[in-house]
């Protein structure tokens, strides 16, 4: 029986016409398409890196949910102290690439930088407590406000809410820092996973809750209080993007939201601008709202009930 020619006999690899895609190729990088720094850096943050840190720290803060399965009362905090040595160098290698894109250290000798990383590093550590303390918040604020939940185990491991939180608690710290490219990586990775978008600089209180969480958007600049619910789909966003006179975005101006305490926000409701929601207020699913209400209202589609007044609106949270 003859011999079947094979693909690569039948194609060799000059048919492919690889020195011309090649050539184009370095053409559209180097020449016309430029995506690299303006200073060249090539030295990036490692995505696969971050995703590790992130599982270690997580596994620090949480280790007998997130952790090793055979941990003991004798053995705990010997893991969480080898987990967050490694952990936290690992970071700060992270934390020197990322600096490197900041213009204040282009002039840094690499010595420099990697002593500045360290020394971020190192306070983020000291911060770990109080992260936690946030994060336990939360998922009280879960608890509370779900008759669904059975119990905490069940917060922790399942809710998606829970898993961007922990992600932005920790790259808000970062942010605050002076690290901004590191933290959003870290949000930008927990957005993939739960569909919930927010921006590493929102300031966000204690006991936050994301119920459902899919579609939920928080800007940059909002703020949000205490005790403060929100349901799937909401946005806390911007109304306009002003230009300066070279056409480049302003960046950094206040454009988003401030969420006072004990405000729940219902699925589908979108408020945009620099505008204050009044403690204990009240936003029905699918508003769209562009100004401020104050303390206590009840707003529906097409209607503002101020001081808790009438009943409360459809909460169109849904299932």
């Amino acid at each position: 029986m003859p011999k079947t020619a094979s693909v690569e006999d039948q194609f060799p690899s000059h048919e492919w016409g690889l020195d011309k895609i090649v050539a184009d190729l370095r053409a559209s990088r180097e020449q016309l398409h430029r995506t690299r720094h303006p200073l060249g850096i090539r030295e990036l943050p490692s995505r696969e890196a971050i995703v590790k840190i992130v599982n270690g720290l997580r596994s620090a803060l949480f280790p007998t949910h997130y952790g090793d399965a055979d941990l003991t009362a004798e053995s705990v905090d010997y893991y969480v102290g080898h987990t967050l040595e490694s952990t936290l160098r690992l970071l700060s290698e992270q934390i020197r690439r990322a600096l490197r894109f900041l213009p204040e250290n282009h002039d840094l000798s690499d010595a420099d930088l990697g002593m500045h990383a360290f020394g971020l590093a190192r306070e983020f550590g000291t911060q770990l407590p109080a992260i936690r303390a946030l994060l336990v918040s939360d998922i009280q604020a879960a608890f509370a406000g779900d008759p669904a939940a059975q119990h905490i185990t069940e917060i922790l491991l399942c809710y998606p809410g829970i898993w961007a939180m922990t992600h932005h608690r920790l790259a808000h710290a970062l942010h605050k820092l002076g690290v901004p490219l590191l933290a959003r990586f870290i949000n930008e990775i927990a957005h993939s996973a739960t569909g919930i978008d927010i921006h590493p600089g929102a300031t966000i209180g204690p006991s936050f809750f994301i119920d459902h969480g899919t579609g939920v958007v928080i800007g940059e600049t909002a703020v949000i209080g205490q005790h403060v619910r929100v349901y799937q789909a909401v946005t806390l966003g911007a109304k306009s993007f002003p230009a300066g006179n070279d056409g480049v975005l302003v960046k950094g101006n206040a454009r988003h939201p401030v969420v006072e305490d004990e405000v729940v926000i219902y699925a589908g409701a979108t408020i945009l601008g620099r505008v204050t929601i009044g403690r204990g207020s009240v936003i029905g699913g699918n508003v769209w709202l562009t100004h401020s209400v104050p303390p206590g209202s009840n707003v529906s589609q097409g209607k503002v009930r101020e001081g808790g007044a009438g009943d409360a609106p459809d909460d169109g949270r849904g299932a």
